[in-house]
C-alpha cells in the first residue's frame, strides 16, 4: 500500500512502491497502518493522476508536442498559395514568412537554453506552447491589408516554438539512461518529419473542409493548448543530470570559451556542421516552394487552373505532406541500418554514408525540374527518392557529433550546430529562392509558363548546395578517425 503526504491510503500499491507527489517529490512505501483513512473522491483522482506521471508517458507527451510544433510550422506552407493570393504579394515576400520565423527561432533558442538550465522547464514549455498557439490563432484574423502584421506573427510563433525545441529534449535526457534514452530521443526526433508532413495535410484539409484557408491556422492552436495542459499535469521536471552515469571517466568540466576553441579546432565537427547547414538550406526551400512549383507545373500542363478563386487547389500540398511523412521515417530507419552494416567494412562509415546519400539525393532533385513540365507523377517519384536520401543523414549526423565531441561538451556542440544550420540554411533559403524567382520574372513577359520556369530555375540552386554538403561530409571522413580518437582520449584545453 502507498500513502500520500496527507496520510490518505492509495489502493493498488505494494509495500515496496513509491508515490510521486504533484511537486515531484517521492514518498517511500509504507506498511499498512490502521490509523490511515480511505481516500476521498478528490484524493483518488489525484492519486490516479500521479500514477500516470511515468517517464514513458512524459516522453510520449513531449513527442506529441514536438509533432504539433512542426505541424504548426508547416501548416502555413500547406496554404501558401492562398496566402499569396489573399495578400497579393510576390514570391520573395512569401519566402519572407519562413525566413522571419527561422530567424526569431534561431535567436531565441540560446535564451531559452539559458532559462531551461536554471528554472522550471515544464512551466517554460507550457508557456511557450500557449504563446505560439494563441498567436497562431490570432494571426488567422489578420486582414489582407496588413501582410506585415502576418509576417510579424510568424516571428512571434518562432519565439514560442524555440522554447520547446530547446528544452524538451533535456527533460527526456534526464528521465532515461543509456539505450532507453537513445530510443526515446529517436522517437522524439521522428516527430519532425511526421509533424512536417501532417502540417501540409492539416492545412489543406482544414481549408477544404471550411472553404476558407484561415481555418488552417485555427486547428493546431487547439491541439497546442491541449498539449500545454498535458505537460503541466503529467510531465515532471527531473533534477538536471539525474540520469547521467559518467563513471568518473571525465574528471572535470571546461569553460565555455575553452569548449568553443576546441570545437573550432575539431575539423570533423566543423565540416559536419556545414554539411548539416546544406541539408537545412534545401529542406527549408523545398518546404515552402515545392507544392507551389508543382501546382504551377499542372497549370502549364492545363490540368489545373491558376489560383484566382477563393480557394486554391490543395492536391500538391497534401501529396507532398504525405511524401514528407513517409520519406522522413524511411530515411532515418534506412540511414541507421545502412550505417550499422557499413561499419563492419570501414570505421569511416558514418560520414561516408552521409556523403553518398547527399550526392545521390542531388541527382534525383535535379531530375524533379527536368520531368515536372511533362509528368507530375515522375516529379513525385523523384521527390520521394531524393527526400529519402536527403533525410538519410539526420540520425547519422547526430552520431558523428557524439563520436568526435567529449560528453561534457556535447550540449554546447549541439546548440552551436543547430544555430549554424539555421543561420546558413533555412533562415535565408526560402527568401533567397523567392527573390531569384521574382528577379527572373521581371526580365521577361509574365506568363504561366515563365512563372513555372523562373521558380524552377531558382530552386535549381538547391541541388548544388546539396552537392556542396556531400563534399563537406567527404571532408569529415578524412578527419573522422583522428577526431574520434582525440575525443575518446578526452583531450582538454590546457589550464
Amino acid at each position: 500500500m502507498c500513502v500520500e503526504s496527507d496520510g490518505c491510503e492509495i489502493e493498488g500499491c505494494s509495500s515496496s512502491d513509491e508515490v510521486r507527489t504533484l511537486s515531484g517529490s517521492m514518498s517511500p512505501g509504507l506498511k499498512s497502518n490502521p490509523d490511515l483513512h480511505p481516500c476521498r473522491p478528490g484524493q483518488k483522482f489525484r492519486a490516479a493522476l500521479l500514477k500516470c506521471r511515468s517517464p514513458a508517458a512524459a516522453a510520449g507527451i513531449l513527442s506529441f508536442g514536438n509533432v504539433l510544433n512542426y505541424m504548426d510550422r508547416y501548416t502555413v506552407a500547406g496554404v501558401v498559395l492562398d496566402i499569396q493570393r489573399n495578400y497579393n504579394v510576390s514570391d520573395s515576400r512569401i519566402g519572407l514568412l519562413q525566413t522571419v520565423f527561422i530567424c526569431s527561432f534561431m535567436v531565441a533558442a540560446p535564451i531559452f537554453g539559458y532559462l531551461g538550465d536554471r528554472f522550471n522547464r515544464k512551466v517554460i514549455l507550457s508557456c511557450g506552447i500557449f504563446f505560439w498557439s494563441i498567436v497562431t490563432l490570432l494571426s488567422s484574423f489578420i486582414s489582407k491589408e496588413y501582410f506585415w502584421l502576418f509576417v510579424l506573427s510568424r516571428g512571434l510563433v518562432g519565439i514560442g516554438e524555440s522554447s520547446y525545441s530547446s528544452i524538451s529534449p533535456t527533460i527526456i535526457g534526464d528521465l532515461f539512461t543509456s539505450n532507453t534514452r537513445t530510443m526515446m530521443l529517436s522517437v522524439f526526433y521522428l516527430a519532425i518529419p511526421l509533424g512536417s508532413g501532417l502540417g501540409y495535410i492539416l492545412g489543406s484539409s482544414a481549408k477544404e473542409a471550411a472553404g476558407d484557408w484561415h481555418w488552417a491556422l485555427r486547428v493546431s492552436p487547439i491541439l497546442g493548448i491541449t498539449a500545454g495542459f498535458l505537460i503541466l499535469l503529467f510531465v515532471p521536471d527531473p533534477k538536471r543530470g539525474s540520469a547521467d552515469q559518467l563513471g568518473g571517466r571525465i574528471r572535470s568540466r571546461t569553460s565555455w570559451l575553452c569548449d568553443m576553441k576546441a570545437l573550432a579546432k575539431n575539423r570533423s565537427y566543423v565540416f559536419s556542421s556545414l554539411a548539416s547547414a546544406a541539408v537545412s538550406f534545401a529542406t527549408g526551400a523545398f518546404g515552402i516552394w515545392i507544392p507551389g512549383y508543382l501546382f504551377r507545373a499542372r497549370v502549364v500542363q492545363k490540368t489545373a487552373e491558376a489560383c484566382t478563386k477563393e480557394i486554391c487547389s490543395s492536391t500538391d500540398s497534401m501529396v507532398f505532406g504525405a511524401i514528407t511523412c513517409v520519406t522522413g521515417l524511411l530515411g532515418v530507419v534506412i540511414g541507421a541500418l545502412t550505417t550499422r552494416l557499413c561499419r563492419q567494412k570501414t570505421e569511416r562509415a558514418d560520414p561516408l554514408v552521409c556523403a553518398v546519400s547527399m550526392l545521390g539525393s542531388a541527382i534525383f532533385i535535379c531530375l524533379i525540374f527536368v520531368v515536372a513540365k511533362k509528368s507530375i507523377i515522375g516529379a513525385y517519384v523523384c521527390i520521394f527518392i531524393g527526400e529519402t536520401l536527403l533525410f538519410l543523414n539526420w540520425a547519422i549526423t547526430a552520431d558523428i557529433l557524439m563520436f568526435v565531441v567529449i560528453p561534457t561538451r556535447r550540449a554546447t556542440a549541439v546548440a552551436f550546430q543547430s544555430f549554424t544550420s539555421h543561420l546558413l540554411g533555412d533562415a535565408g533559403s526560402p527568401y533567397l529562392i523567392g527573390l531569384i524567382s521574382d528577379a527572373l520574372q521581371q526580365k521577361y513577359t509574365t506568363s504561366a509558363l515563365w512563372r513555372f520556369l523562373s521558380l524552377g530555375y531558382a530552386l535549381m540552386l538547391c541541388p548544388f548546395i546539396i552537392v556542396l554538403g556531400g563534399m563537406f561530409f567527404l571532408a569529415t571522413a578524412l578527419y573522422f578517425l583522428d577526431d574520434k580518437d582525440k575525443a575518446e582520449a578526452h583531450f582538454f584545453c590546457p589550464a
